[in-house]
């Protein structure tokens, strides 16, 4: 077991590494982030850890799945905090890419999903998971593990993810890690350090609203009262779904019906 971790920021150095590793039978484990680790992305390293011989984590604050560039401005980037919630949860490996070597060809090739990507969040965010689906699987391909491991906090996104690598015939396992929340109920999530503080006091709700009304107009409006505004909640199949914002900063949850 490796314990400290090699950085590369250079893609052909990682790609000769990655071919050590496969030929020596080592088995991988991945997880994709943009960075601002919290103890969600933690469950997902240490869970990796525990069901491989090697992590790779790869950190890039992917441009292509903001729909709002102020968004995109306003996303942390915590790099040293980063590394060191690497180290201690054991990755064997970080991978820190440019935009240029990750999209070479200028975004010209892009993944399109047409059907659950076009609802929730792809609804209200246009072109969201064309950027969503293009990095991940360019990033699966540079990993080629064994594993890789997705947060059920971003739902939509782990089904699309789960659905892309079966219909290209990627040859990695995605794994899916239950929710972290905070004591409190609100799901990790890298936007929370946004929240000013009276905002932060009533994020809880959101996620009590959702587990606990009965029907999503309930929820929506326990929320609009409470000074939320409301994306969307909506329950598909045997899950409810929903995006708001409070205090300027959209949440995302989904809870099991």
């Amino acid at each position: 077991m490796v314990t400290h971790h090699e950085l590369f920021t250079d893609l052909n150095s990682w790609l000769r590494q990655r071919r050590a590793l496969r030929a020596a039978g080592v088995s991988i484990g991945f997880v994709p982030t943009m960075g601002a680790l919290h103890a969600g992305h933690l469950s997902l390293l240490k869970r990796s850890s525990e069901e491989n011989d090697v992590t790779v984590l790869s950190i890039y604050i992917n441009p292509t799945q903001f729909d709002n560039k102020d968004d995109l401005k306003k996303y942390p980037a915590t790099i040293e905090h980063d590394l060191e919630i690497a180290k201690e949860a054991g990755v064997s490996f970080v991978l820190l890419p440019t935009f240029e070597q990750i999209y070479p060809d200028g975004y010209r090739y892009k993944i399109t999903e047409t059907d659950l990507s076009e609802k929730l969040c792809g609804a209200h965010r246009p072109g969201h998971f064309d950027g969503v689906l293009t990095v991940v699987l360019k990033l699966l391909n540079l990993a080629q593990a064994n594993r890789a491991y997705f947060g059920e906090k971003d739902f939509q996104q782990l089904r699309l993810v789960a659905g892309m690598a079966e219909a290209f015939f990627i040859d990695t396992e995605i794994v899916a890690v239950p929710t972290v929340r905070e004591i409190d109920g609100l799901a990790m999530s890298s936007r929370n350090i946004n929240l000013p503080v009276d905002a932060r006091g009533l994020a809880p709700l959101f996620y009590q609203a959702l587990k606990t009304a009965p029907t999503t107009a309930e929820a929506e409006e326990i929320l609009t009262l409470e000074g939320f505004s409301i994306d969307y909640i909506e329950d598909i199949d045997n899950r409810r779904y929903g995006a708001v914002k409070i205090g300027g900063v959209r949440l995302i949850d989904n809870v099991e019906r």
